[in-house]
């Protein structure tokens, strides 16, 4: 989008960092009970130099509590927290603990929670191979056993469910030819929702509003656009980073693929955030690089810049997430506010005449309905032929951002899109007074984002569109 709100909303930052304390330990609610009665750990890490991504899966196999607490200590004496998610944590000596967050504290029998953070690390990094979750030590098994003698037959062998979200379908992507494609190597179209600057409507992207987008809407992707000026990153960069990293852990919780949206804008350059993009993209592919579901958009809308100047741009931003994730699809901007192009006299035989020099990359195409029509049209149907292109930012609306919604003409260009399968998240699922926004002006304040009352024109145009069948084939 071009303008910051008129109403600008700051999403307060997450509790002080410390070397030895993460988030705020003061006042923590009392467990349900004195003991969970069974429970299973899984601990999974991602290292690198003097650092590493731990991923611990919790499981109740006991009596539902609304409240728990996990221990565990570090084998070596050289091993640090430095920053945790989804979880209150904080390391004593050797002894680590994690308190449960309000959202995520409930655990009935046989659920499950993921909670994480990173680390440092001198000499070895050895993983824990003991917790215990509200003082009981996690076996694996309930305690104490049950007295129920076993069967004397096997029962049945259940098959598990056929996977249903979009990424238990699709798993990890890739850029084959120019299409996406997923891990049967077959193209897939990705239809989602773009976030509003998260600096602003942060408290539009609640667990009610994210459980409505992948199970009402069924979205299978979530653009989080994290802009690096105008009150964003630049104001403060850990603060931000923090932001975007607990939206992606939510858009994996539900099983939706996340974008991260580096979203530069003004100035057009994006060599003038470069160190800004280097320092950001280090962390949060450092922290995601285990996933599958995580896609990386490294320049928003380049403007006023030649494509050389995108593309020397881009392939120092690559590597330093390819350092960390060498699998991820990467998406690069395109000159004139990623129109290919179009928008500045030009087109997409600049970038097919000197192309990134990286692999698994896309490009970034964006368009505004009711200012962009057949010419932008015809560029996309030439440019699909010979790049892989994928929307990461359109509205129904004018370039602006505003005024009355195009359904016409964005119903010509999503047919465009849908025909050669070219993925696109829409501007935006916010409650910004204007045109483009999905829900009407108030609704974050509440909680319902289910009733077609709180869908806006645009919102409602959307959510028709986005919540039809999925074409994923998966042989």
């Amino acid at each position: 989008m071009k303008h910051p709100p008129s109403r600008p909303r700051l999403l307060v930052a997450a509790g002080a960092i410390g070397a030895l304390t993460l988030g705020t330990l003061a006042a923590l609610p009392a467990t349900s009970a004195m003991a969970a009665t069974g429970c299973s750990v899984t601990y999974t890490t991602n290292s690198w130099s003097g650092g590493f991504t731990a991923n611990v899966t919790i499981t109740n196999l006991g009596d539902a509590i609304t409240n728990w607490t996990l221990g565990f200590s570090f084998p070596d004496g050289g091993q640090q927290l430095t920053h945790g998610w989804s979880a209150i944590w904080s390391q004593s000596g050797n002894a680590v603990t994690a308190h449960s967050e309000s959202w995520n504290g409930t655990l009935a029998t046989g659920g499950s929670t993921s909670i994480g953070f990173n680390g440092s690390f001198t000499g070895s990094n050895p993983s824990p191979t003991s917790f215990t979750l509200n003082g009981t030590v996690c076996t694996g098994s309930t305690t104490p056993p049950p007295t129920t003698p076993p069967p004397t037959t096997p029962p049945p062998t259940t098959p598990p469910p056929a996977p249903q979200t979009p990424v238990e379908i699709n798993g990890q992507l890739r850029v084959c030819g120019v299409n996406l494609c997923n891990q049967y190597g077959r193209p897939i179209q990705l239809r989602g929702m773009s976030t509003h600057g998260i600096q602003w409507f942060g408290n539009c992207y609640n667990n009610a509003a994210l459980d409505a987008l992948a199970t009402d809407w069924r979205a299978d992707l979530l653009r989080i656009a994290m802009y690096v000026q105008e009150q964003g990153y630049e104001t403060d960069p850990a603060g931000f980073t923090n932001r975007v990293n607990n939206l992606v852990e939510e858009a994996t919780r539900r099983g939706m693929y996340a974008m991260i949206d580096f979203h530069t804008l003004t100035p057009g350059d994006p060599m003038y955030n470069l160190e800004r993009a280097k320092t950001f993209f280090a962390a949060v592919s450092a922290r995601h690089a285990a996933k599958n579901n995580v896609i990386y958009e490294i320049t928003n809308e380049p403007n006023g810049v030649s494509w050389s100047t995108i593309k020397n741009y881009a392939e120092q931003v690559i590597p330093v997430i390819r350092a960390n994730d060498p699998d991820a699809v990467i998406i690069v901007g395109t000159r004139a506010w990623s129109s290919l192009g179009v928008s500045e006299g030009s087109n997409h035989t600049e970038i097919v005449n000197n192309p990134v020099n990286a692999s698994n990359i896309m490009y970034a195409f964006h368009f505004y309905a009711a200012s962009h029509r057949d010419n932008y049209r015809a560029e996309v149907e030439q440019a699909a032929a010979r790049l892989p292109l994928f929307v990461t930012e359109f509205g129904t609306v004018d370039y602006t951002g505003d005024g009355a919604a195009d359904l016409a003409s964005s119903t010509q260009w999503l047919d465009l899109l849908d025909r050669l399968k070219i993925g696109y998240a829409n501007w935006t699922f916010s409650d910004k007074a204007e045109g483009s926004a999905a829900l009407r002006p108030g609704t974050c304040n509440g909680s319902n984002y289910t009733d077609p009352s709180v869908l806006t024109t645009s919102g409602a145009f959307m959510r028709d569109r986005i919540r039809t069948p999925d074409n994923f084939p998966t042989s």
